[in-house]
């Protein structure tokens, strides 16, 4: 069994009084430590620029060439905080609730309620960076609804809220680099952490521009590296986002928490062509005014507009008449591909369900539509050709974010001590599924209030003495690298990368996707060990290992995708249950609703790395202050 360290107490006061607890490092001694981070979006921005601020040496690394590109960046809906501005029912322990049950009963409790804890400091925070949030008419921030909720919580500024805390964020990292107290490394990518007696010592870097290798000492380590949705291959993510930085750190020993828990986001444009490389996210907030539909008539050729209402199946209303169409992710992602699964769905392909404002467009006007989500309307048009003005957008499931991750304790810290993981790359607040505008309040509560505290505990009984990269452990991590990278380029097969990538995200998609089964996951785990071989054997990269080479970087991401997709094929293949996101076609209701099974599976799979098959070990999950009950949205 896995020890959480979750420290004992009353829930609602146990952060604060943990975070008393907690040594300090003194400010006079604080410049002496060297912390690593590892990725700029939100959770590693935030985080940098906070430990900087505090007096810490921080050297910051990113695949981008610049911070600002990050893929926190592209999230669009909103962030959570229980303020309660609209008065109508809000509070900490609700968004607790809400949470907890958004996740199918798998998360931690203790690290839920920190979270909707620390949520409203995150909105204070940010207001005072100058984040634009939405307003109402008298100057007070605005709220909207997102799935799984009743009540208006979520902070918004129209559909381009991560970029704008991201912009907070970054202002905040700029300050600190302009003080010289963090070292930011661009274009630089980790190709492995360097690990000592069980202790993060550092990394070794690759140059994306020139090829060369570089070695990296600190006190600390924080990946802060985001999710894995491109082991799908098609997904909402940026094509640079990749897993390889948490695979290096699980083949060094840390723990890979829940592999299986992936998220499908129903609100997306659907896929138009076998080469397509990746896809466009629509914003769950549309779901407010947007109504989702299908014609009630199988294969229903007439265009949207031709169908009258009473033809018309407003499925997810009909189906969920308490939450509608603000259903939580999966559930609406489930419901969607089962009236396309049955004959219902539109588009050329019949892989597509119709979202519609034109009850919303006839109730406020255009004009309040656009200032809610005019970049979104005008980015579905740049995509699609249509207005969705004038016709409902067409929408359909992808793959989109991932609630599991490294395995992190109560202070974040990995089971490797000195490493710690934040926001997507850790497994530690969503369970089975992650609601909507949550993402960005995990990303900024674990980089602006969690991490920095609990990292200055660990350094507080950490040797002050000067870190270097002269022992034998970086010297041998250092080669290894080369020689990997290089042996690459030496394959000499005929295989481009994307097609092995393409592949495997088929795969993935079809066996270890929306819908699961043992059969289904038997095969793909055959799949992948046939794709692994071929990797092998017949893998082309061009070009030089010393030199700028994109085909190199994605050759290595691919293996380290290839690797996961049989993580994520064997947890879903343990996990004999049907919870949140994870769905297995077995363990369904007659109404096709998950079913759980408490008695078995209520606790966290942890995988260790092996070189012949992983080891699943389990940390117990007990649930205090919210009884489990058969998740409902009906």
């Amino acid at each position: 069994m896995i020890d959480a360290q979750v420290p004992d107490g009353d829930i609602e006061s146990l952060w604060e009084n943990h975070r008393f607890n907690l040594k300090l490092v003194s400010p006079a001694n604080r410049a002496a430590y060297k912390i690593i981070v590892i990725g700029t979006g939100l959770a590693g921005a935030s985080a940098a620029a906070t430990l900087a601020a505090q007096g810490f040496g921080v050297d910051v690394f990113c695949l981008q060439d610049s911070p600002r590109r990050a893929h926190s960046i592209a999230a669009q809906g909103g962030i959570n905080a229980a303020k309660n501005y609209p008065n109508d029912g809000d509070n900490i322990w609700r968004l607790f609730y809400d949470t907890v049950k958004g996740g199918d009963f798998r998360s931690r409790e203790a690290n839920v309620y920190r979270l909707a804890q620390v949520a409203n400091a995150i909105i204070d925070q940010c207001v005072a960076q100058g984040v634009p949030f939405a307003r109402e008419y008298g100057g007070y921030l605005a709220n909207r609804s997102f799935g799984g909720a009743q009540v208006s919580r979520t902070f918004y500024a129209r559909g381009q809220t991560g970029q704008q805390l991201l912009l907070g964020a970054y202002g905040a990292l700029m300050r600190q680099i302009g003080k010289k107290r963090i070292n930011m490394h661009t274009r630089k990518e980790m190709v492995d952490l360097v690990v000592e007696d069980g202790e993060a010592r550092g990394i070794i870097v690759r140059d994306l521009v020139t090829g060369e290798f570089s070695r990296h000492a600190a006190h600390a380590v924080v990946m802060a590296s985001g999710g894995y949705s491109n082991v799908f291959h098609l997904s909402t993510n940026a094509m640079a986002s990749n897993a390889s930085a948490i695979i290096r750190a699980y083949r060094k020993g840390a723990l890979f928490a829940n592999p299986c828990f992936t998220q499908i986001h129903p609100t997306c444009i659907p896929r138009s062509g076998h080469y397509q490389s990746k896809l466009t996210l629509m914003s769950e907030s549309l779901r407010n005014d947007g109504r989702v539909w299908v014609p009630k008539k199988s294969g229903d050729p007439r265009p949207a507009a031709a169908i009258p209402e009473a033809e018309r199946d407003y499925f997810l209303e009909r189906q969920y008449p308490s939450f509608g169409n603000l259903v939580p992710r999966d559930v609406a992602s489930r419901a969607l591909k089962n009236r396309c699964d049955a004959g219902f769905g539109v588009g050329s392909e019949g892989q597509a369900v119709y979202l519609d404002f034109e009850a919303a467009l006839a109730d406020g006007g255009q004009a309040d539509m656009d200032n809610k989500y005019g970049n979104l309307f005008e980015m579905y048009q740049d995509i699609t050709a249509d207005d969705p003005h004038k016709t409902p957008m067409r929408i359909y499931p992808a793959s989109h974010y991932t609630m599991g991750g490294l395995w992190v304790d109560y202070n974040l810290m990995s089971n490797i001590r000195g490493l710690f993981v934040l926001g997507e790359a850790n497994f530690s607040d969503h369970g089975a599924n992650r609601l909507g505008a949550s993402a960005l309040m995990q990303g900024l509560a674990d980089g602006y209030f969690i991490a920095p505290c609990t990292i200055a505990n660990y350094l507080a009984g950490v040797p002050r003495s000067s870190v270097d990269t002269d022992s034998t452990i970086f010297a041998a991590d250092e080669q290894a690298a080369k020689n990997y990278y290089q042996g690459l380029i030496g394959t000499g097969g005929k295989t481009p990368v994307d097609e092995l990538h393409h592949a495997l995200g088929s795969v993935m998609w079809n066996q270890v996707g929306m819908s699961r089964s043992a059969t289904g996951l038997q095969s793909a785990l055959t799949d992948i060990e046939q794709l692994r071989q071929d990797y092998a054997s017949n893998i082309c990269v061009p070009g030089k290992a010393d030199d700028l080479n994109e085909q190199l970087e994605k050759a290595a991401r691919v293996a380290d995708f290839i690797e996961l997709g049989d993580l994520m094929a064997r947890d879903a293949l343990a996990r004999n249950e049907s919870c949140g996101a994870h769905f297995r076609e077995e363990y369904q209701s007659t109404e096709h609703e998950p079913v759980r099974d408490d008695q078995q599976f209520q606790h966290v799979a942890a995988w260790a790395y092996q070189p012949q098959a992983p080891a699943r070990l389990e940390e117990p999950l007990t649930f205090k202050y919210i009884k489990p009950e058969t998740r409902s949205y009906k």
